[in-house]
C-alpha cells in the first residue's frame, strides 16, 4: 500500500493523507508500521473517526492495550481512554493534571512491557494552549557524547507509578490522574535508560520528569543529576516537534522512540478532548 507521506521539518514526523476509517488489511498495517518505525511520530489530519474506527486504527499497528484505568475508559471500548480538561459535577471526565500540566514521559513505562504505540484523536481543540510536544528521544541519544552513550547504556532507572502519583500531587496542588486509580498499585519496574528498539535495533532515551525515582547503581544525588542532564538534552529546542492540534487530527507515535508532554491549557476558557489508545 502506498501512502501520501510529506516528513515535518525538524528531522523526525510526518504527516499522513489517508483515511483511516477506510483503512484495513494487512498491506496498509505494514506501510502504517513502517512509516511509524521510520518517522516516530505520525501526523494524520481530517479523520472522522467513531470510538470502533478509533479501536480499529490501533490494532493497525498491534494489540490494544486493554489494562486501562477503568475510571477513564469509554463505556464499551476497552482499551479507550479520554483524555479531557472537562468537568462534571467538579469531576474531571477523563485524565487530567491541572491547567499546568507539564509532564515528560513515555506511555505507561511503569509497565513491565512498554507501550509500543499510542494514538491519540482530538474532538474538542482549545483555542488556545493544549499542544503536545515530542521529543526525539532517538536522535538524542545518538547525539550524546561517546563516553557518556557508554554510560547510559550500562544504566537502568527504576519507573514508580506511585512516584508519579506523589510527584503529579505536589505539582498540581493535589491533583494526580493516577492516584487511587485502579493502576496505582502496580509495583515498581526497571528499564534500561537507553533500551534498544526491537523493530529498528536504534536506541533512545527512556526517561520521565516524573515518574523515576532512582537509577539502579548510583547514589541518589548522582542519579538524580544525570537524569536531569540528560532530559534537558533530550529536551533542548533541537530535538522538539510540538503539535497544535486541530479537531479530527489523530497522531501516532512511537512510544520506544520519542517522549512526550501536554503543555499548559486554561480549562475554564478552552476545553479539549481527546481519545487515546495504547498498543502493546
Amino acid at each position: 500500500m502506498d501512502l501520501a507521506i510529506a516528513p515535518l521539518p525538524g528531522g523526525f514526523g510526518a504527516r499522513v493523507e489517508t483515511d483511516l476509517a477506510r483503512t484495513t488489511g494487512s498491506a496498509a498495517a505494514r506501510a502504517l508500521t513502517d512509516a511509524l518505525h521510520r518517522h516516530r511520530v505520525l501526523v494524520l489530519p481530517d479523520q472522522h473517526l467513531s470510538h470502533a474506527d478509533l479501536l480499529a486504527a490501533g490494532f493497525l499497528f498491534g494489540a490494544v492495550d486493554t489494562a486501562t484505568d477503568r475510571r477513564y475508559t469509554v463505556p464499551g471500548f476497552p482499551g479507550l481512554t479520554v483524555v479531557s480538561n472537562i468537568h462534571e459535577n467538579g469531576t474531571p471526565i477523563g485524565i487530567y493534571d491541572g491547567d499546568q500540566e507539564e509532564e515528560w514521559h513515555a506511555d505507561n513505562s511503569f509497565k513491565p512491557q512498554l507501550t509500543a504505540a499510542t494514538l491519540l484523536y482530538s474532538v474538542i481543540t482549545p483555542g488556545k494552549g493544549g499542544e503536545t510536544r515530542f521529543a526525539d528521544a532517538t536522535r538524542a541519544y545518538a547525539d550524546l557524547p561517546t563516553g557518556l552513550r557508554a554510560r547510559v547504556d550500562g544504566l537502568s532507572a527504576v519507573h514508580s507509578i506511585q512516584h508519579l502519583t506523589t510527584q503529579q500531587a505536589n505539582a498540581a496542588d493535589g491533583r494526580s490522574s493516577t492516584q487511587a486509580g485502579t493502576l496505582a498499585q502496580l509495583p515498581e519496574v526497571t528499564h534500561p535508560l537507553a533500551p534498544v528498539h526491537p523493530a529498528t535495533g536504534a536506541r533512545a532515551l527512556l526517561l520521565g520528569s516524573m515518574v523515576i525515582p532512582r537509577v539502579e547503581g548510583l547514589p541518589e544525588t548522582e542519579g538524580r543529576m544525570l537524569l536531569a542532564d540528560l532530559l534537558t538534552h533530550t529536551t533542548d529546542a533541537d530535538y522538539l516537534y510540538t503539535h497544535r492540534w486541530e479537531p479530527g487530527d489523530l497522531v501516532v507515535w512511537d512510544n520506544r522512540a520519542v517522549l512526550h508532554t501536554a503543555s499548559p491549557c486554561d480549562s475554564s476558557r478552552h476545553p479539549r478532548l481527546l481519545y487515546r489508545a495504547a498498543v502493546r
